[in-house]
């Protein structure tokens, strides 16, 4: 049964923060334009719909490590913890940040100070994500081996 949770849970990791990612980190080139269109439009779909399905991510994460007897150990209890902050991240500065990009007027739209806050916000969430994959397949401290 761990076997079959962890690769849910790797598979939910790649299809949905994947995605999400790559999308997120595209659209500040667009928001630099002076109308961001169509092209903006459906990237911020894409954030909020693989975002959405995400949640499958720490479930099944929550799941294997009940299951591997490893709740406590401190090397998941961090990647929870900025999971967590990723989650944060996204709901509550990348995901707004974009539609405020969306919602302006065509002159305002293109503004560069929006654009390069949403490139720091979503590096910021690249980078949490970074982290707790390393710590996924470190597992520093573990004691059921790397």
């Amino acid at each position: 049964m761990a076997k079959l949770l962890l690769s849910l849970h790797v598979l939910a990791a790649i299809l949905a923060v994947g995605p999400v990612a790559v999308a997120a980190s595209i659209f500040p080139r667009y928001a630099r334009l002076p109308e961001p269109g169509a092209g903006a439009a459906l990237l911020h779909r894409i954030c909020r719909g693989y975002a959405a399905f995400g949640i499958a991510v720490p479930v099944f994460g929550l799941a294997t490590g009940a299951q591997l007897g490893v709740l406590t150990d401190a090397w998941l209890i961090t990647s929870i913890v900025l999971t967590a902050v990723a989650a944060a991240v996204l709901a509550m500065a990348v995901l707004p940040g974009q539609r405020q990009v969306l919602a302006a007027p065509a002159g305002g739209a293109g503004d560069p100070g929006a654009a390069a806050r949403l490139a720091m916000l979503t590096g910021v969430f690249n980078l949490l994500w970074a982290i707790v994959v390393v710590l996924m397949i470190v597992r520093p401290g573990s004691t059921t081996g790397a």
